[in-house]
């Protein structure tokens, strides 16, 4: 299964929100930190907004951020919304399906285990968990200076 660029750059959105700690995130700089346009951006929010992943704040010095803390936001979350299909084969799909196989068929079965398996390694993942893996990801996505140089030992 291959995820869509729009649920990738959903987790990259959500995990600069997190990284921005409680400041408002701007599209236009998400979208300089990330290599992508705004257009892109702004297409890719509206369904994480109305699932209540991201919260808008109109105006001058509007922007975006996380409506609850990232340690509640699981990568399910964020799949189940960007993702228009899970159907790995022609008989996952529903209306007319031509297999005279699709009631006794093994495939189907087994493709089933497999998705609600990758479903279940989505639910134990936060977006905290992406972020605290990243310790210098405040850096990277150019939201602070680079990380103090650590002192040698003495």
């Amino acid at each position: 299964m291959r995820l869509t660029k729009q649920t990738n750059y959903a987790v990259r959105l959500l995990m600069y929100c997190a990284a921005n700690g409680e400041k408002l995130s701007r599209i236009p700089e998400i979208a300089r930190a990330y290599g992508v346009s705004e257009l892109f951006l702004f297409k890719i929010l509206q369904p994480l907004t109305r699932a209540g992943l991201v919260e808008t704040v109109r105006g001058r010095n509007g922007g975006v951020r996380l409506p609850k803390p990232a340690s509640e936001i699981t990568l399910f979350d964020v799949v189940r919304v960007t993702e228009d299909s899970f159907a790995m084969a022609e008989c996952f799909e529903a209306g007319e399906i031509e297999c005279p196989l699709v009631d006794s068929c093994g495939l189907n079965a087994a493709l089933r285990k497999a998705l609600n398996a990758f479903f279940d390694v989505l639910q134990q993942y936060t977006i905290d968990d992406l972020v605290k893996a990243r310790p210098q990801i405040g850096f990277l996505l150019g939201l602070e200076g680079p990380p103090a140089e650590r002192q040698p030992a003495a």
